[in-house]
């Protein structure tokens, strides 16, 4: 059974999987950093990080919190007072990197601020700040990135904190899988997924989707976040993609596709583009299809609350316990979005 952590109003480890994201602009920009939250909590974020580089940034999040619903949690390198001074200034969580929060007593300091204050905590190890021993003993293994996270949740448990969440994230996707399998083995907390320094939006989302999909697959995660070199509100679309490609999200609108062939005779690649980006979040049950020709076409759509297939001169859009309705080609697009937006709502 995994233990229960709640960051704010979010609980981690009740059955269902938070997506976060983490702000690009600085922290003490409180006009910007707002607005960056605004558009992440917009696109369906759940959980939001912030940079926490210097006092500035630590008592700008009184002002923060203060105008954003999310959850708001603090990331802290090479200060333990900086950690404090975001906790008491009203972060719901603090997180911080085994490999340079400081020795023992400063580790201590931490633990003793996150108790007196109720929000839980975040050890995240990677294998950019594995800890010199560790590093000596294991090299830049899973193990390493476990022992890490490990030792330094032992030095919290001593000091009385019980609301931890760990994560061990590594570039490397296989080794990102290897360390997160071996720490669930280990430990019954929560498990903040990611793969970090994924890349691009491209290339960050093929990673990502790869590493993070095997361990829910696994039923291993109780929440992610997507790290791509692109606008985070591209993150938190991407955590949602994962989690309804592993079908742990169900009330959205599947957007069922046709690569296409020599055989279409319409703009089906536009038209389901165009169809995604309007649905992107709308937060209902639905599946919808578009379909390039009639070889796969009906079939496919037939299945869904609302379809289309192409044809030389006619679409023939269908839904679910209506007949099939003809139209030219060129009224289609016009057609099929009008049903689409009684079917949303």
């Amino acid at each position: 059974m995994i233990r229960k952590v709640s960051v704010g109003d979010v609980v981690l480890g009740g059955g269902s999987i938070a997506v976060q994201s983490m702000t690009t602009k600085k922290t003490s920009d409180v006009q910007a950093c707002v607005a960056q939250i605004l558009s992440l909590q917009e696109a369906g974020c759940d959980i939001v990080r912030v940079a926490v580089a210097d006092e500035a940034d630590a008592r700008a999040l009184r002002e923060v919190t203060a105008r954003v619903r999310l959850p708001v949690v603090a990331d802290v390198h090479f200060s333990a007072r900086l950690a404090v001074l975001a906790v008491e200034n009203g972060a719901s969580k603090l997180r911080i990197n085994p490999g340079n929060i400081g020795d023992v007593r400063a580790l201590a300091m931490v633990a003793d601020c996150v108790k007196a204050h109720r929000i839980p905590v975040r050890v995240g190890a990677n294998t950019g700040s594995i800890e010199r021993g560790h590093l000596a003993r294991y090299g830049r293994s899973a193990q390493a990135l476990v022992e890490s996270a490990l030792q330094n949740v032992s030095v919290l448990e001593r000091h009385g904190v019980e609301d931890i969440v760990i994560s061990v994230k590594a570039s490397d996707v296989p080794l990102t899988v290897e360390a997160y399998t071996l720490l669930r083995q280990r430990c019954d907390y929560p498990l903040h997924l990611g793969v970090t320094e994924a890349g691009t939006r491209e290339t960050g989302i093929v990673k990502s989707s790869v590493g993070i999909g095997a361990l829910l697959l696994a039923g291993i995660g109780e929440t992610i976040r997507v790290s791509l070199s692109a606008d985070p509100v591209e993150e938190v679309y991407a955590g949602h993609a994962i989690l309804r490609a592993c079908n742990l999200e169900y009330n959205y609108v599947e957007v069922v596709a046709c690569p296409t062939c020599g055989r279409c005779r319409y703009d089906c690649i536009g038209l389901a583009a165009r169809v995604q980006e309007r649905v992107r979040s709308v937060r209902k049950k639905l599946k919808v299809a578009v379909m390039g020709c009639v070889v796969n076409g009906p079939g496919e759509a037939r299945g869904c609350d609302l379809g289309i297939a192409g044809g030389e001169e006619y679409c023939v859009i269908m839904e679910k316990d209506r007949p099939d309705t003809r139209v030219k080609r060129e009224d289609a697009e016009r057609a099929f979005f009008a049903r689409l937006e009684e079917l949303i709502g």
